[in-house]
C-alpha cells in the first residue's frame, strides 16, 4: 500500500500533493503500454511487408504458363528450384501469422485494456478527490463554528462587564439595569449555544477525519495500486505473448527449409541428362564406312552411295552436281532455305530432324485430340439441354439448339480431318526413324538406280539437307521434268571462289541431294558458310561440291575474304 505522512497541520496540503505524484505516475505506465502497443504495430507492419515481398518475389521467378520457360521445369534442377520458391511462399505465410497473431492477441487486447484502464484510473482519483473535497468541506465547517463560538463567548462577556457597570452606577435606573442583565444573559446563552454547536460539529469532524485517513484514502490508494499493479503484470504477459508468437511459427519455418533442403536433395544430374538427351536427340543414323572408289582403272568411275549424283534409272536424265551442272537443283534447295530463316514454319514440321518431327507430330495430335474431345462434350451438353427443352417446352425451344449442334458438328469434323492428316504424317515419320530399323529409310535421298520412283515413293525425294521435307510432291515432280531445264541456265554460271578450307571431324555420309560425303580427317575447300541453317557449302574438287552439317567439320575462313571464324 502506499503511505502517505500525515501532519496535524498541514495534511490535507500534503495528501493534495500524492494524488498530484500519483497521477503523475499512473499517467506514465499508461505511455508505457501505448508505447508497447505502437511497437508491436509497428512489427506487424514490418512482418507482412516482409511476407509481401517475399510473395512477389516468389511469384516473380515463377514460370510463365504456356512460354518456353515453363517447358524447363522438367528437370530435377528446376523442379528443385519451383519448390524453393513454393516453400518460400509458405514461408511468407508464416510472417503473415505472426502479424496477424500479434495484432490479435497483443495489439487489439492491449487497446481494449488502456480504455479499461484509463476508465478505473479516473474512476479511483474522482473517488479520492471527492473525499478530500468533503473532508476539507468538514474542515470549513469547523472553523466557522469554532469562530462562531468564540465571537458568541467575546459578545458573551461584554454583556456581562456592561451589566456590572450599569448595576454599580447608582445613577442608572432600575429599567436599565434589568435590560442590561437580560442582554447579558441572552449573550452567554448565545455563547453556550455556540459551544455545543462547535462540540457537535469538532466530534463530527473528527469522525470524519479519522475516516477520511484511514478508511476512504487507504481504501482509494490500495485500489489504485491494486490496479498499477495489474498493468505491470499485463505488459509482462504481452512481452511473453510476443516471444510465444515467434515460437509458435517456428517449426513450420524449419518444415519450409527442411522442404527446401528435400529439394535440392532430390537434383539428380543423370536424370536432367537424359532429359536433355530425348529432347533433343535428331533420330538420324551415324554415317557409315566410305566405300573405296578406285581411280587406278582407266575406266568411268561409277556412282556409288556415297557420291553427290544420283542415278535416276533408264531413259531418266541423269542429274549430278559437277562441274558445270552442280547448280542444277540448288534453286529449290535456296528456296527452303530461305523460307525456313524467314520464319515460315512448314505445317508438317519438315525442316526438323525425324525425332523431334515426330515429337511435334504427336504434340499436335495430342492437341487436336483434346480438341475434338471438348467440342464431343459440348455436343453432348447441347443434345442433353435440347432433350429438357423437349420434356419442359417452358424452358426454351428446342429448334434454337439446332443450328448449335450443326456448327459443333462442323468443328468436330474439321478437327478430325486435321488430326488424321497429322497422324498420317506421324505414321510417315516413325516409319522412317532409323529405330524401327528400316535401314533403307536412311537412302531417302538417292534414286534407286535399277527402278524409277513411283508415286508413294515420292515423298523419299522431297528431303532437305537436314533430311527432312521440303517440297510437295507436284513440286518434286516438276523438278524431276524440268531438271533439265536448268542445265543451261546454269551451265554459264562460274563456280563459287573459295573463302577458306574445312577440316571434317567425323565421317558424313551425304545420301539425300545437295549434301557430300566426307570422311574424317579430309581436307576440302569452304565456299559458302553457315548462314545460320546448320549447314556448310564445301567443294572437294571442280565436280564435287554440296553441303555437310557445320558441325561435322572445322572451318578456317581467309582472313582476307570474311576474317577468321572457327565453327566447331
Amino acid at each position: 500500500m502506499y503511505s502517505i505522512a500525515l501532519n496535524p497541520c498541514n495534511s490535507l496540503m500534503r495528501q493534495e500533493d500524492q494524488f498530484d505524484n500519483l497521477e503523475k505516475h499512473t499517467q506514465s505506465g499508461i505511455d508505457i503500454l501505448e508505447k508497447h502497443i505502437k511497437f508491436v504495430k509497428e512489427r506487424t507492419e514490418i512482418e507482412l511487408n516482409y511476407a509481401k515481398q517475399l510473395r512477389n518475389l516468389s511469384k516473380k521467378y515463377q514460370p510463365k504458363k504456356n512460354s518456353k520457360e515453363e517447358e524447363e521445369y522438367k528437370y530435377t534442377s528446376c523442379k528443385a528450384f519451383l519448390s524453393t520458391l513454393n516453400e518460400m511462399n509458405d514461408y511468407a505465410g508464416q510472417h503473415e501469422v505472426i502479424s496477424e497473431n500479434m495484432t490479435s492477441q497483443i495489439t487489439v487486447e492491449l487497446a481494449r485494456y488502456i480504455q479499461e484502464l484509463k476508465q478505473e484510473r479516473k474512476s479511483h482519483f474522482h473517488d479520492g478527490r471527492k473525499a478530500q473535497q468533503h473532508i476539507e468541506t468538514c474542515w470549513k465547517q469547523l472553523e466557522s463554528s469554532k469562530r462562531r463560538f468564540e465571537r458568541d463567548c467575546k459578545e458573551a462577556d461584554r454583556a456581562q462587564q456592561y451589566f456590572e457597570k450599569m448595576d454599580a452606577d447608582i445613577n442608572v435606573t432600575k429599567a436599565d439595569v434589568e435590560k442590561a442583565r437580560q442582554q447579558a444573559q441572552i449573550r452567554h446563552q448565545m455563547a453556550e449555544d455556540s459551544k455545543a454547536d462547535y462540540s457537535s460539529i469538532l466530534q463530527k469532524f473528527n469522525h470524519e477525519q479519522h475516516e477520511y485517513y484511514h478508511t476512504h484514502i487507504p481504501n482509494i490508494f490500495q485500489k489504485i495500486q491494486e490496479m498499477e499493479e495489474r498493468r505491470i503484470v499485463r505488459i509482462g504477459e504481452s512481452m511473453k505473448t510476443y516471444a510465444e508468437v515467434d515460437r509458435q511459427v517456428i517449426p513450420i519455418i524449419g518444415k519450409c527449409l527442411d522442404g527446401i533442403v528435400k529439394a535440392a536433395e532430390s537434383i539428380d544430374q543423370k536424370n536432367d541428362s537424359q532429359l536433355v538427351i530425348e529432347a533433343y536427340k535428331s533420330g538420324f543414323e551415324p554415317p557409315g564406312d566410305i566405300e573405296f572408289e578406285d581411280y587406278s582403272q582407266p575406266m568411268k568411275r561409277t556412282v556409288s552411295d556415297n557420291s553427290l549424283s544420283n542415278s535416276r534409272g533408264e531413259g531418266k536424265s541423269e542429274l549430278k552436281f559437277g562441274g558445270k551442272s552442280k547448280g542444277k537443283l540448288w534453286p529449290f534447295i535456296k528456296k527452303n532455305k530461305l523460307s525456313l530463316k524467314l520464319g515460315a514454319t512448314p505445317e508438317d514440321f519438315s525442316n526438323l530432324p525425324p525425332e523431334q518431327r515426330r515429337k511435334k507430330l504427336q504434340q499436335k495430335v495430342d492437341e487436336l485430340n483434346k480438341e475434338i474431345q471438348k467440342e464431343m462434350d459440348q455436343r453432348d451438353a447441347i443434345t442433353k439441354m435440347k432433350d429438357v427443352y423437349l420434356k419442359n417446352p417452358q424452358m426454351g425451344d428446342p429448334a434454337s439448339l439446332d443450328h448449335k449442334l450443326v456448327e459443333v458438328g462442323h468443328n468436330i469434323e474439321k478437327l478430325r480431318l486435321e488430326a488424321q492428316k497429322f497422324e498420317s504424317w506421324l505414321s510417315e515419320v516413325e516409319g522412317r526413324l532409323p529405330a524401327r530399323g528400316d535401314q533403307a529409310r536412311r537412302q531417302s535421298g538417292m534414286y534407286d538406280a535399277q527402278n524409277p520412283p513411283s508415286v508413294n515413293s515420292c515423298a523419299q525425294d522431297r528431303e532437305s539437307p537436314d533430311g527432312s521435307y521440303t517440297e510437295e510432291q507436284s513440286q518434286e515432280s516438276e523438278v524431276k521434268v524440268l531438271a533439265t531445264d536448268f542445265d543451261d541456265e546454269f551451265d554459264d554460271e562460274e563456280p563459287l571462289p573459295a573463302i577458306g578450307t574445312c577440316k571434317a571431324l567425323y565421317t558424313f555420309e551425304g545420301q539425300n541431294e545437295g549434301t557430300i560425303s566426307v570422311a574424317e580427317g579430309e581436307t576440302l575447300y569452304v565456299i559458302e558458310e553457315d548462314k545460320g541453317d546448320g549447314w556448310t557449302r564445301i567443294r572437294r574438287n571442280e565436280d564435287e561440291e554440296g553441303y555437310v552439317p557445320t558441325s561435322y567439320v572445322e572451318v578456317y575462313l581467309d582472313k582476307n575474304a570474311k576474317g577468321a571464324k572457327t565453327y566447331i
